[in-house]
């Protein structure tokens, strides 16, 4: 696929995640995909490597039982060959400690074969390690 679809498929994978449709965002993925979330995880309850398609739904479960994210707004894309950098701005409520948090991340998606093998976040973990604890 082009840099051009590939932006595409993360602007429909981040339009999915905007109406809840966990189902639509596993559709984009390989069945071996990985996952990454930056962090502790005896901290920050999403935090961890995820493989498989079924991994990756309990990522998107585990998140909702612990956040509320009030705003989440990806503003640049990055493209080059197989990969897309998409540049976000989001805010988050952590439901346990009632904290908020405002981030601004970065997600690597690495393509292959028009579906999505590869998923990393880059964030401010020391900020979400607070909002936590």
């Amino acid at each position: 696929m082009s840099a051009e679809e590939n932006v595409k498929t993360v602007q429909e994978g981040y339009a999915a995640f905007g109406r809840g449709d966990v189902p639509a965002i596993l559709e984009l993925l390989t069945d071996d995909i990985e996952w990454i979330e930056p962090g502790p995880p005896d901290v920050i309850p999403v935090a961890g490597t995820y493989r498989g398609k079924d991994e990756v739904a309990r990522f998107f479960a585990t998140l909702g039982e612990h956040l509320d994210i009030h705003k989440f707004e990806p503003h640049e894309f990055i493209a080059q060959g197989d990969h897309v950098v998409v540049l976000i701005s989001s805010e988050a409520t952590v439901k346990r400690t009632g904290r908020k948090i405002t981030d601004h991340l970065a997600h690597l998606w690495t393509f292959e074969g028009g579906k999505l093998a590869h998923f990393e976040t880059f964030q401010d973990t020391a900020a979400l390690v607070a909002a936590h604890s």
